[in-house]
């Protein structure tokens, strides 16, 4: 995909998956709060707690995988989003399946709809939980989209979904198109 779209794979607010790593540690977590921030380059926010492992591994070595998971995979994202990676190896504990990343050096999550590689920009707002991070490289499953385009099909298993509060989650609805009304001067 080409790297100026790869904010699209935000768009629609998503729950998201972070990975991170650094010295042989390596760590993922369930994010919500995750958004598009700029298109060229493309940047994101996400919002990771400064006491978690997930931000110290970030810190650390500067880069992390943004994912959009499935709800075929929302078991693994409510795991990975309620244990903290202080406590266990999550990768180990949930069975979770990864890739190498083509440009930083983080594991990537097999069974997820779209990947992001990102590097951190440093800024004033880091001071806070937010993360900027520039994307380096975006890739995504055919299967959902292509062509620049979000194309859900019949399987709800490759929807993407948003996480509400206590397991529950919504999957990505039907996509509709409108026409766009143009503005009488009056």
């Amino acid at each position: 995909m080409a790297l100026s779209r790869a904010t699209q794979l935000l768009n629609h607010g998503p729950v998201t998956i972070i990975t991170s790593a650094h010295e042989g540690r390596s760590n993922v977590m369930a994010a919500s709060w995750a958004m598009p921030l700029d298109f060229n380059p493309p940047k994101v926010v996400v919002v990771v707690d400064s006491r978690t492992l997930t931000r110290q591994l970030i810190e650390a070595s500067g880069v992390f995988g943004l994912q959009l998971p499935s709800r075929g995979f929302a078991t693994q994202t409510l795991a990975v989003g309620t244990h903290a990676g202080a406590e266990l190896d999550k990768f180990s504990a949930f069975e979770l399946d990864t890739f190498p990343a083509q440009n930083i050096d983080v594991p990537m999550l097999a069974g997820c709809l779209t990947w992001m590689e990102c590097k951190v920009t440093p800024d004033d707002s880091q001071r806070h939980d937010l993360i900027i991070g520039e994307v380096v490289a975006a890739y995504a499953d055919s299967r959902v989209y292509s062509n620049n385009r979000w194309h859900f099909g019949d399987d709800p298993d490759l929807h993407t979904c948003h996480y509400v509060a206590g397991g529950t989650f919504f999957a990505t609805g039907d996509a509709f198109e409108v026409t766009p009304v143009n503005a009488s001067a009056d």
